[in-house]
């Protein structure tokens, strides 16, 4: 039997409470047609700017393209949500198709001469437009980013321009299948007591949950969640098993079959090099750096390179305090990268004493979003209040509705907590809907923004709450404070709105808003034991505090190599051997033996499925000098909550997206520009 055709309505109009979509009713196969849709209103939407036989002006070209191809946009942010959290065939294999078309449709525009033209003269002419700041801001970004697509390029040069930007595409969506396959696929299934020594009651009951939900109860499962591996890394003390599931995770992209990504790496490099070279850089980290706050790929190696150094002799101790652990449980083995987690937790628990087992009761999940919703409360005036009759775009996604000081609506908020198989792996902030000022098509005042927090933390079984570790508890907060970038936006442009900014800039208030996480009023009004509601108390409390700096060798040493790799791939100009080459690198730098770099290539998804994070990956690093200066501001004011301080952050960061320089945006926040001492400091590297 034919299964009648898709409701396309609900995909472009969105008329639930709150101005979402009806998820309920949009259907995998609608996809298909409703793009088809997007791309040709937004083809007419163009041709209807450059075609405009009245002079170039500010509202009839730079507003009209801000306002062009809003179809595009709903299916379009739609569909990459599902693509990312509830993936299925029909959706991987739309995505393969659509990854190289909306790059020869962007392509298309951006090397539309007539367009160029009307922008080109609104730019050249600039002086004469009585802009103000945010509208010469929003023509240099439009200008700018146009040259950078090749607008300026002969018609042989944008030819292949476009051909290279389709194939990237192609490449980059490949890239993040193969790796959600193989983390997907692998499974540890554990069932004597003997394959569980060591690991606490919450771990058992998590892993039991995953095993039953693949297919296999009364077992449990091992798998390559960061909230699973993590733990049971720490934790295991059967060596072997650590062996096994360590070698699965550092392995995903990287099996030598179907889903090996190192042809694909290859590929992406030279076609990145191409790229570049074809826009007139010598690299491709030169072309990404053009716009950040870095500037150059050298600046960016002389701060690594010394955190680099530092890390290393720290981690040169690190590593010599695990080694007497190892003899001190009769073993001659050296530390092994499977070795250093359950070591470290050993010492922490001893150094310290307490382990992660011991805190992770006071930090439900639950409780956790209490925090987080507490801070922004304290800071910014904001509330956020639950609406579970609301559906969201995955059964477990819950929705919220977020008001100002005032009670009016300020944005949605839509948090996707939970690990699954269909769920890429780690943690993100997205947006349906951003926030901009403009009178829609419509006749809407500007819209507000419909904002998205996705997870992987390991569901719970059925009754159980949800415990976080300390670093999942960090995640929530960090992916919290992108997510306040999105929601506080206050800009009239869409494309200036909330963390469209420079990516050496976006991770600030994000890495930033995890400091709150530490205060102490916060933890101990929220971290609360899941059975008893007794307050975390004050000496566990304490030690948590002193403990912040431990194995702060190891963690900068995980960071900075895979930061250095990745800008190493990126000023490369020559032939790679996509194998050889990281190893080489590594070699180089002189990493340690017993470590590994946090996303090791073949599965750096930050790097290689898209180019958001390409030549970009130190911009963590760069915004935690950034975020440890900019706390220290509420510090030196003696309180983490001072009115002052928070004002300032959120009318000269949070809210202002992309509408001034970073630069500009900092010192106006902070009165000068950063220093590196906080970030050195904060991670025990001073």
């Amino acid at each position: 039997m034919t299964q009648p055709a898709p409701d396309l309505d609900p995909v472009f109009h969105w008329s639930g409470p709150l101005g979402l979509p009806n998820f309920r009713t949009i259907r995998d196969d609608a996809f298909a047609p409703a793009f088809d849709i997007g791309l040709s209103g937004h083809d007419a939407d163009i041709a209807a700017i450059a075609d405009n036989p009245d002079a170039p002006d500010f509202a009839n070209t730079l507003v009209a393209l801000e306002l062009a191809g809003d179809q595009l946009s709903h299916v379009s942010s739609l569909f990459w949500n599902r693509a990312g959290t509830d993936t299925n065939p029909v959706i991987q294999d739309l995505e393969r198709n659509m990854a190289p078309l909306l790059s020869r449709h962007y392509s298309k525009i951006a090397m539309n001469p007539k367009l160029f033209a009307r922008i080109d003269a609104l730019y050249q002419g600039r002086d004469g437009l009585a802009l103000d700041a945010e509208q010469q801001r929003l023509l240099e970004r439009v200008w700018k980013s146009f040259v950078k697509s090749g607008a300026r390029l002969d018609a042989a040069g944008q030819k292949r321009l476009a051909e290279v930007g389709e194939r990237l595409a192609s490449l980059g969506a490949q890239f993040g299948q193969n790796v959600l396959a193989d983390e997907s696929e692998w499974l540890l299934l554990l069932d004597q007591d003997a394959d569980l020594e060591g690991l606490p009651d919450y771990l058992r009951d998590a892993m039991a949950a995953v095993a039953s939900d693949r297919g296999h109860p009364g077992k449990y499962a091992v798998t390559l969640s960061r909230s699973i591996i993590d733990p049971f890394l720490s934790l295991s003390a059967r060596r072997d098993l650590r062996e096994t599931a360590f070698k699965a995770w550092i392995a995903r992209g990287a099996g030598g079959g179907a889903t090996d990504n190192a042809a694909l790496i290859a590929e992406i490099i030279a076609l990145r090099t191409e790229k570049a070279q074809l826009l007139g850089y010598e690299t491709y980290a030169a072309y990404k750096l053009d716009n950040t706050m870095a500037k150059t790929a050298e600046a960016v190696e002389e701060l690594l390179g010394d955190v680099w150094t530092r890390a290393v002799k720290k981690a040169g101790e690190e590593e010599a305090d695990l080694e007497a652990l190892v003899a001190e449980d009769g073993a001659n083995h050296p530390v092994e990268a499977w070795d250093w987690r359950y070591y470290a937790e050993k010492l922490k628990a001893r150094r310290f004493d307490f382990s992660e087992s011991e805190l992770k009761p006071y930090l439900s999940l639950e409780r956790m979003i209490e925090a987080c919703f507490d801070v922004a409360g304290r800071l910014f005036g904001i509330s956020l209040t639950e609406r579970p009759e609301l559906t969201g775009p995955h059964p477990d996604a819950r929705v919220f509705d977020v008001r100002d000081r005032s009670g009016a609506h300020l944005a949605v908020f839509i948090a996707d907590y939970y690990a699954r198989p269909s769920k890429r792996s780690g943690a993100w902030m997205s947006a349906l809907q951003s926030q901009h000022g403009l009178t829609t098509a419509e006749g809407k005042a500007g819209e507000t923004p419909i904002i998205l927090n996705v997870m992987n933390f390991s569901k719970p079984s059925a009754g159980k709450p949800a415990l976080l570790s300390l670093n999942d508890a960090l995640t929530l907060f960090h992916e919290f404070g992108h997510a306040l970038h999105g929601m506080l936006s206050s800009v009239t442009y869409p494309s200036l709105s909330g963390t469209s900014v420079s990516r050496d800039f976006v991770e600030l208030p994000s890495q930033l808003y995890e400091h709150w996480l530490m205060v102490p009023e916060i933890l101990e009004k929220h971290a609360r034991h899941f059975e008893t509601d007794a307050p975390i108390p004050r000496a566990l409390l304490d030690k948590v505090l002193a403990a912040k700096t431990f194995n702060a060798g190891f963690n900068a040493v995980e960071f900075t190599a895979s930061a250095l790799v990745d800008m190493a791939w990126h000023t490369v100009t020559g032939a790679i051997d996509p194998v050889g080459f990281e190893a080489a690198t590594l070699k180089r730098l002189g990493m340690p033996k017993a470590m590994v770099m946090r996303h090791a290539s073949p599965h750096f998804l930050h790097v290689f499925s898209g180019e958001g994070y390409s030549a970009g990956y130190y911009s963590y690093m760069w915004s935690e000098v950034l975020d440890a200066d900019a706390f220290a501001a509420f510090e030196e004011a003696g309180d983490p909550f001072d009115p002052a301080t928070a004002e300032r952050l959120k009318s000269e960061i949070y809210s202002t997206g992309g509408t001034r320089d970073p630069g500009e945006l900092y010192v106006a926040f902070r009165g000068r520009l950063p220093t590196a001492d906080a970030m050195l400091a904060k991670r025990g590297l001073a």
